[in-house]
This record gives structure tokens, sequence and C-alpha cells, in this order.
């Protein structure tokens, strides 16, 4: 109770000095009581089970076209104390992107945030249908400033693969046009805990 009163002393006297300094403090306090979990109790927010519907899509992947030409490699990494999914792409070509992938309990939804050296910026998000992952939201072309409407969707095989299929809306999500689809493919034997 000593480091709250002490927390709150900082964080008045940050604030009346700049609001970076604020912020630093509330990062430390935050940072603080998170360190004084009781002994050998681990702090695992992210534990429960609503953060663990897009485990399916964690591993070390080979990415196929439909018609089976390579389009590139995909690594899915759980970090954070499992509260985020690491998306890490090298396409056959060269290109890279990344994504990070984490479950908001406060909205009920997942949330997808990707970033590509071509200046490709995703953002969607939205949660389990009963077959499929699906995510719905916007692509923004930073070279342009264009945003249109996109969509995401990651549906598990029955024979182990995982198949990505995202499409974008030129009409304001009236009709939909296919933007990728990949077929995922283990590299790895099993997928990572």
């Amino acid at each position: 109770m000593a480091q709250a009163k002490i927390c709150r002393k900082r964080l008045a006297q940050a604030a009346a000095q700049h609001l970076v300094l604020t912020l630093a403090a509330a990062v430390t306090c935050v940072g603080s009581a998170i360190a004084q979990t009781s002994a050998g109790e681990a702090a695992a927010p992210c534990a429960g089970e609503e953060f663990r519907t897009f485990d399916f899509w964690l591993g070390d992947w080979q990415v196929r076209t439909a018609d089976g030409k390579v389009a590139g490699a995909n690594r899915i990494t759980r970090r954070e104390g499992g509260c985020v999914l690491l998306e890490q792409w090298i396409g056959a070509s060269g290109s890279t992107g990344m994504s990070m992938n984490f479950y908001s309990p406060s909205s009920g939804r997942w949330n997808q945030v990707w970033h590509s050296a071509s200046g490709a910026l995703i953002d969607i998000s939205g949660g389990w249908d009963g077959e499929s992952m699906v995510l719905t939201g916007t692509i923004e072309y930073v070279a342009t400033a264009a945003i249109q409407p996109f969509r995401g969707t990651w549906t598990p095989l029955d024979d182990g693969r995982v198949r990505q299929f995202f499409e974008q809306s030129d009409d304001g999500g009236d009709t939909w046009q296919p933007w990728f689809e990949g077929f995922y493919a283990r590299r790895d034997a099993s997928p990572e805990p």
C-alpha cells in the first residue's frame, strides 16, 4: 500500500511538470504493481480460453496460393505472456510484413494490426464465427493515403492447413473482391505451445 501512495505522489508531481513525465510515472507504477504479485503466483492475465481462439494459426508455415505456387513463409508466435500473436511474413519475392494480433476483453474482439514494407496498413477486428476467424476493418495504402474496407478470414482445414482469405471493397462494403488467398502448411511438425 505504501507503494501506491508513492505512485500517487509521483503522478501528481509529474503532472505538474509535463505530460510525458506523467506517462513515464504511470508506466513505472503499472510495472511496479505487476511485479508485486504474490510470491510464486505468476501474473497470467491472458490465460483464459478466449485468448486461445486464434492458436490454430500458431506455427512456422509455408504459404501457397490456390494454384499451388509458393507465396512465402509466415511465422506466428505467442508473445507477451500469451497476450499477443506476432506474425512475421517473408514473401517469395522478398517482401516483408508483420502483424500484432490480440484479444481485447473489453470489446470481446480479436484485433490485427498489420504493416508491410510496401506500405499496406491493415487494421481489422472481429472474432470466431463457428468455422473461421473473421476480422473486418480497413486497409490503408500509405503512399496514396487511400483507405478501403477490408476483411480477413482464417479457416482451419481438416488436413491441418489453414486457409487465409483477404478481401477488399471498393464501394464501401457493398461488394468484395479477393485481395489474397493463401493456404498455410506447417513447416514444423507441431504448433508452438
